[in-house]
């Protein structure tokens, strides 16, 4: 029976992601070329800590010399905080960053500079061989922005390379109102965080899988899948398939078979 549910043909998938501020992406673009469906749907919302509730965790962000960045998210509520507490920021404040794309969001708060701004290629441990590089130069004392959600894989890593770091929860990630999907149905959902597969449990708490075919990126979400009870169908990274998209493609090269 599951046999006959995997191999269904996926006519349609839904993104649990917001949409690309520039309309493109490759997952639009693989539904073109085989007639899909895709839509994007962002499961879960960012809502900032307020001041007064930052300060009870007395965290005080500028004794940090050294902050590390892993999203957009961490440099608007750090800046943001900042801003509120009127903290005046050191000009001489190192920002090492997950990848360029991000490092290149802090243009719109600080005066960019090489001597100032470091970056990865977007996975943690060219992260943290940055920051080993340099460290010396923050006296390894460093700033963690992050939500009260958050993949705890960076936290470990920077722990087992002796890297001093205090964790700041700057933003809550919230579930957001799904309430106008209630009556839409997909074939194919795709979940890159626990957040969002929560999101889906609390704005559908009796949703039942079925036919519904689950793809699933990580392995803390293909773990909180399972925990809700969800038949995992498509699943990435692996050493065949490095990304989601790649082991939707193997899928749907089968369910689709003609």
């Amino acid at each position: 029976m599951v046999e006959k549910v995997t191999l269904k043909a996926v006519n349609s998938i839904l993104i649990s992601q917001p949409p690309p501020e520039n309309g493109k992406s490759p997952y639009l673009d693989f539904g073109v070329e085989n007639g899909i469906k895709v839509d994007y749907r962002s499961f879960t919302h960012v809502e900032g800590v307020s001041a007064k509730d930052f300060r009870v965790g007395k965290v005080y962000i500028d004794q940090y010399p050294g902050v590390i960045i892993t999203s957009r998210n961490a440099i608007e509520n750090y800046f943001r905080l900042c801003e509120e507490m009127r903290i005046k920021i050191n000009p001489e404040t190192k920002y090492f960053c997950t990848s360029e794309t991000v490092a290149l969001y802090l243009q719109k708060f600080i005066l960019y500079r090489k001597r100032k701004v470091f970056f990865g290629d977007g996975k943690y441990p060219k992260l943290v061989e940055v920051i080993n590089k340099h460290k010396e130069r923050t006296d390894n004392n460093f700033l963690l922005p992050c939500s009260d959600v958050r993949d705890l894989t960076l936290g470990n890593i920077l722990k087992s390379s002796d890297i001093n770091f205090k964790e700041a929860v700057m933003f809550n990630t919230v579930a957001s109102d799904l309430s106008d999907l209630s009556d839409v149905k997909y074939d194919m959902i795709c979940f890159f965080t626990p957040s969002g597969l929560n999101s889906l449990f609390k704005n559908f708490p009796d949703f039942v899988q079925g036919e519904t075919r689950i793809a699933i990126f990580g392995n803390s979400t293909a773990e909180a899948a399972k925990e809700l009870g969800l038949r995992v169908d498509v699943m990435a990274p692996s050493p065949e398939f490095p990304s989601l998209l790649s082991a939707i493609k193997k899928y749907v090269q089968k369910s689709n078979a003609k």
